[in-house]
């Protein structure tokens, strides 16, 4: 931490910050006026599979693991995935590819890398690579012939785009993700995923209607790509996974260009190491990674969802439960930040098969009832 900002902690009678660059410090629920009990609760409910299959689950409390454990489900997963298909990358039930990358720990985050994509656009935008939200979305692909000229397209911003109102036809949510009626699964099984979604047509004017489409964040992948002159996973890497001392891996699609929609692979510490990033407004150790606001509005609820419980911001959920915003992906992958309470919590697991996955509400209220 900065001189200055020792001072002014001391000044201030908190602590300071410690930075989890090399790691996490760790203490106690107790210590960091929690309930280890409720949290005890929890982890037996988890244990026993009444939340299907949760692989971890880490509660951060005032910049300190307080609580962690994980549920080995390996056996599950070798019965699950038996004559599940051929072998691949976008296969869910390849054993190399999910839930985590080739017996390391680095486990899936499906959507989550939205949020994490989100990022990376302000970082972009912070660093004047891209003009910022408002900047209209079609120039940066000039190089593909739309089939449907529908004018409207001229009108889509970034903003809306990353708030998932871009206007374009898209179901992922009638079908399973393993299913090719599934706009998503369809994406993932052809040669151009950027093509793929711009030939969709437009099912109404841009920035008034949300529909949850991951094909729209892969369009960020190739703007990113476009602004900065780097794949994304490696703009990723120069700019916000090396100062916070994050290990990734990232899938690419057949183009060559990052899986912006559900590439990233984390481990649950390193993925708190975001929610941390966001609870201190962009800035890490001294230096300011997001520009100025944009932890605020990227957090913000922009619109309202198909889902009652939930807004959306800039590829980030947020929620009426204590002022908390949710990286949400398939599976079970949650990054729960709740800044009021100075409370980071991270699930992973894999519930594409018999179990429902954890519900980022239920999840949410479970560690917030901890809170004394």
């Amino acid at each position: 931490m900065p001189f200055v900002s020792l001072i002014l902690a001391a000044a201030m009678g908190s602590p300071p910050v410690h930075w989890p660059t090399k790691g996490w410090t760790s203490s106690t629920p107790a210590a960091e006026g929690m309930d280890a009990a409720a949290l005890d609760a929890l982890d037996r409910e988890l244990a026993a599979g009444k939340s299907g299959y949760v692989d971890s689950m880490l509660v951060i409390r005032h910049g300190k693991v307080v609580y962690e454990k994980t549920y080995d489900h390996s056996a599950d997963y070798r019965r699950l995935f038996a004559g599940k298909g051929a072998p691949g990358i976008y296969n869910y039930y390849d054993p190399g590819w999910h839930p985590y990358y080739r017996d390391t720990r680095l486990h899936t985050m499906q959507s989550v890398s939205k949020s994490v994509t989100s990022a990376l656009i302000g970082i972009a935008i912070g660093r004047g690579e891209i003009s910022g939200v408002d900047a209209k979305v079609m120039p940066f692909f000039v190089d593909y012939r739309i089939p449907d000229p529908d004018p409207r397209r001229d009108w889509m911003t970034l903003r809306d785009v990353l708030t998932m109102r871009a206007g374009i036809r898209w179901d992922e949510e009638s079908a399973e993700y393993t299913d090719p009626r599934n706009n998503c699964a369809a994406m993932e099984a052809s040669d151009d995923w950027v093509r793929y979604v711009l030939e969709q047509p437009l099912a109404a004017d841009p920035g008034m209607m949300f529909t949850y489409n991951s094909g729209a964040t892969e369009l960020l992948s190739y703007v990113l790509a476009k602004a900065t002159g780097k794949p994304a996973d490696e703009y990723a890497r120069e700019r916000l996974f090396a100062p916070l001392g994050i290990e990734f891996f990232w899938k690419r699609t057949p183009k060559g260009l990052a899986d912006t929609e559900g590439g990233l692979y984390l481990s649950p510490r390193d993925l708190a190491k975001i929610g941390f990033l966001y609870l201190h407004d962009g800035v890490w150790d001294g230096r300011r990674i997001l520009p100025e606001g944009w932890v605020r509005d990227s957090t913000r609820e922009w619109t309202k969802t198909n889902q009652p419980a939930y807004g959306y911001g800039y590829q980030w959920w947020t929620s009426g439960e204590a002022g908390a915003f949710i990286a949400w992906g398939y599976g079970g992958q949650l990054l729960i930040v709740v800044p009021k309470q100075d409370l980071i919590a991270v699930f992973t697991g894999w519930n594409i098969y018999d179990h429902p996955e954890l519900e980022p509400r239920d999840a949410l209220i479970r560690v917030l009832a901890s809170v004394r």
